[in-house]
């Protein structure tokens, strides 16, 4: 559950970027920026507090940690200079495992105005890398404020949609899972935290060991296309407890590099709007089409003989497949 005062501080931090950052999802994507890096700086400290050493922010790169921006004695322009370099360095920073890499290739801070960044920064401050499920959730009510629908006809499907395929699909611990255009990753949050739930004894306990929870870890796979959806994937399965999200930058209906890959079971909300520029799909597809829907529908040859998708379709029908 998503705590009220959480949901203030997102909703405070649209409302100082919006007059810079006027468009949705560069608001989130800005805010989740600022939040994994501002983390990465809480995971060093704590590893000081219990005698070990920064892990992320060392060397030439320790003058960019949070701490050290927020210092009382910078002032708001300096302030605003260490930030933007330390997002624009990020992505070559060595210290950093690849996830993190990945996470920070690309990322930029579109303005420059130190009043509004200060504003910002002050903000995220007040989020601390303590505790996973309220960070989690707040990610989650951040990802559903972004537009219904993207360039290439991705559109946001409905939590409780969601939350009762993945019900009706009943996927299992030991089961490996793939959603094939997993936009932020809804469909796989889902099913982790379905598995989690079916797996407490009666006290409400977790009946997971250590081998299962790797072994999930493990099992969850997710592609798209588009590289601002991967990066926001990747942090929401990391807040859900998945260190290595394996999460691609991946053409699911051109590419064939993971077409011999096979799944227990599928989830997925395709895009069912074939892009202005058109599909050039792979010739390995039994039926020759080059409509999204019909390829995407296709693609659940990747499932393995013994189980069903839940594919939710925007047309408003639900196709069990194989």
């Amino acid at each position: 559950m998503l705590k009220f005062d959480v949901k203030r501080k997102i909703n405070t931090l649209r409302d100082i970027l919006v007059g810079k950052v006027p468009d949705p999802k560069a608001q989130v994507e800005q805010i989740t920026i600022a939040m994994i890096y501002k983390f990465m700086d809480d995971m060093d400290i704590e590893a000081m507090e219990f005698g070990g050493n920064r892990k992320f922010f060392t060397g030439e790169y320790e003058k960019h940690a949070w701490t050290e921006i927020m210092q009382s004695e910078n002032g708001g322009q300096q302030r605003a200079n260490l930030y933007a370099e330390g997002i624009d360095r990020m992505a070559m920073n060595p210290n950093l495992p690849q996830l993190f890499r990945d996470i920070f290739r690309g990322a930029y801070v579109p303005y420059r105005d130190p009043d509004t960044l200060n504003m910002f920064l002050k903000e995220i401050s007040d989020f601390t890398y303590d505790n996973s499920e309220d960070l989690g959730n707040a990610f989650e009510y951040l990802l559903s404020i972004m537009g219904s629908q993207g360039d290439a006809g991705q559109f946001r499907t409905p939590r409780h949609i969601i939350d009762m395929i993945v019900n009706i699909v009943d996927p299992k611990k030991n089961e490996s899972i793939l959603d094939p255009a997993c936009g932020t990753a809804g469909f796989l949050i889902s099913a982790y935290k379905h598995i989690a739930e079916s797996n407490k004894d009666e006290n409400g306990k977790s009946t997971l060991n250590t081998d299962d929870r790797k072994r999930l870890t493990d099992n969850f796979a997710g592609y798209d296309i588009s590289p601002d959806m991967v990066r926001l994937a990747r942090v929401n399965m990391y807040l859900h407890q998945f260190a290595k999200p394996q999460i691609s930058e991946y053409d699911t209906l051109s590419s064939t590099e993971k077409w011999d890959d096979s799944y227990d079971v599928i989830l997925a909300n395709p895009p069912f709007m074939t892009p202005k520029g058109g599909i050039i799909p792979h010739n390995r597809y039994r039926v020759q089409a080059k409509r999204a829907e019909v390829l995407f529908v296709l693609h659940c040859r990747a499932l393995k003989p013994h189980r069903q998708s839940g594919y939710y379709c925007t047309r408003g029908y639900c196709v069990p497949i194989c």
